[in-house]
């Protein structure tokens, strides 16, 4: 299949390799759920400030709307853009797109313009999925405007609490009529990878290895139907939704409660009435959590017992301050969209724990570690990661330019991350071998960012570089050539500027240095290396 396909398979020796050893059952998401809902109907399966169901409510509601955005005309392997906030109707639209073997491209609350058009136009999306009111942004309006740009958008429907609509009104809560639903084997959801540069880096996961990767990762963390899994973090995120998430934990027969605020004083207020046991944070938010907690002495959140910290690598001290203050023990996640998942074992010694990403959760999952150019490094050096296996992709969607770029031609997927790997099997996240800025968890692409704010008028050249910062783990800082001598331009007015150009609020510049010229390599090429240790200086 060529590179630039929809999914590029897995080789045939690994296809059966991974069906005859349990990995991949050929059981879709919809009928996981249908599953699920037939062995404890009247068990709550996901809730929200607002609402709940039960999981033959949901079952039910899957069904319904799938039949009516059949109705519509959406078909099998179309692609449909989300646009949700976290809430029930969230999971509700993704299992009914499930059953119906539609494809849900997971959009996150903040993306604006700028990544819906793109998403829209590389996926040629039919519709586009926005929360019908009381969102705090207009996401209605921003549809709209990707609908009128795009060809392939046909629909934007709204929805809310018990209702789905139409733009003419039409609902779309149907009587459940049969579905032929989707194979195994077909894409499930279309994830998106850290950053763009022109064409999105879209990432296939199918049902069968998108399960697997649920359903390991819910074995590891030891999720049962006691579970609460408190989704803190945007819900279309991959960490939040399979890690083990949203998905895991509807797998394990448990609790998903959704909440659109996870600042101490609302998280800790919901984690008590929810009697969340499991929730997972990025390394910014934990230390709030965290420092919050600290000046409380009892933040009274008895109920938790396992905060996972991921989207990006968490420092040792922070770690190793989570289970005083929290009373619930630390979990690292280390992992990405695009497939290999690494965690701590809830039982692993309190130095694994703070001090490690984890390992892989499968025995599968195969990891190289190498130097610049492909020849593994000594055990225990740091080096770039490879990495393949049965849910780690082998090609992003339609960008045969990415696909020659991050992945290897047996099949290994460079990870862009340097790491080194203990002789316990446990890895240590050392840095990026990329240029992408990792603030928050969120990953900056510095040529997405540099192509938009080079329009500005006061700009002549300008390169975004990540430095070092404790509470973000990076943040961006762009170093500006003016195009006059007497230009000014403010830091505020190049974020209004992005702000303006449809650039979500993450990958705005946090900090502004004007210079005369950049530094330049050898054959004349501008030095981001250079202006990283200048930053470091």
């Amino acid at each position: 299949m060529p590179h630039d396909a929809e999914h590029v398979p897995w080789p045939a020796e690994d296809v059966v390799r991974y069906r005859d050893a349990g990995c991949w059952t050929g059981q879709t998401f919809g009928q996981s759920l249908a599953e699920r809902a037939a062995a404890h109907g009247d068990r709550c399966a996901v809730r929200d400030q607002d609402r709940r169901l039960t999981y033959a409510e949901l079952d039910t509601a899957a069904s319904s709307l799938a039949t009516g955005l059949r109705a519509l005309g959406i078909a099998p392997s179309d692609r449909v853009l989300l646009h949700l906030q976290n809430s029930v109707e969230f999971v509700e639209v993704l299992f009914a797109l499930f059953r119906l073997g539609a494809i849900p491209v997971m959009g996150l609350p903040a993306h604006r313009h700028a990544e819906m058009a793109a998403n829209a136009a590389a996926t040629e999306a039919v519709a586009v999925i926005v929360p019908s009111h009381g969102a705090g942004y207009d996401f209605v309006g921003l549809a709209q405007r990707v609908r009128r740009e795009t060809p392939s958008v046909r629909h934007v429907i709204t929805v809310g609490p018990g209702t789905a609509k139409t733009d003419a009104g039409e609902d779309l809560f149907l009587t459940p009529g049969s579905l032929p639903g989707p194979s195994a084997g077909a894409i499930a959801l279309l994830q998106l990878s850290g950053g763009s540069t022109g064409i999105p880096k879209l990432i296939p996961r199918t049902h069968d290895d998108y399960l697997y990767s649920v359903r390991r990762s819910a074995e590891i963390c030891r999720l049962d139907a006691s579970a609460v899994y408190f989704a803190a973090l945007p819900a279309a995120h991959n960490f939040t939704l399979s890690s083990p998430g949203i998905l895991g934990t509807l797998w394990a027969g448990g609790t998903v409660a959704l909440s659109r605020d996870p600042s101490p004083s609302a998280a800790f207020s919901f984690i008590r009435e929810t009697g969340t046991t499991i929730t997972g944070l990025v390394p910014p938010l934990a230390r709030l959590w965290v420092e919050t907690a600290e000046r409380l002495a009892d933040p009274d959140i008895g109920s938790l017992r396992v905060l996972q910290i991921g989207g990006a690598r968490c420092p040792d001290e922070l770690a190793a301050r989570v289970t005083p203050a929290l009373g619930a023990t630390v979990q690292q996640v280390f992992g990405m969209a695009e497939g290999l998942v690494c965690y701590t074992r809830l039982d692993d010694e309190a130095e694994v724990l703070t001090t490690t990403q984890g390992r892989p959760m499968s025995e599968f999952d195969e990891m190289l570690v190498v130097d610049e150019f492909d020849r593994e490094v000594p055990p225990g050096e740091p080096g770039r990661l490879l990495t393949r296996g049965p849910y780690t992709i082998r090609g992003y969607y339609r960008n045969e330019a990415a696909n020659r770029r991050s992945f290897t031609e047996n099949g290994w997927y460079r990870t862009g991350d340097i790491v080194r790997v203990r002789p316990d099997g446990n890895l240590s996240v050392v840095g990026r071998s990329g240029d992408f800025i990792n603030r928050a968890g969120e990953k900056v692409s510095p040529e997405e960012l540099e192509g938009q704010l080079r329009g500005h008028p006061s700009v002549k050249d300008l390169l975004a570089v990540g430095m070092t910062d404790p509470a973000l783990g990076e943040r961006t800082c762009v170093f500006v050539v003016l195009s006059e001598a007497d230009a000014k331009p403010t830091l505020g007015e190049l974020r209004a500027f992005g702000r303006e150009r449809g650039l979500a609020d993450w990958k705005l510049p946090d900090e502004l240095r004007i210079v005369p010229d950049f530094p330049k390599t050898g054959v004349g090429k501008a030095s981001r290396k250079a202006l990283r240790e200048e930053l470091r200086g």
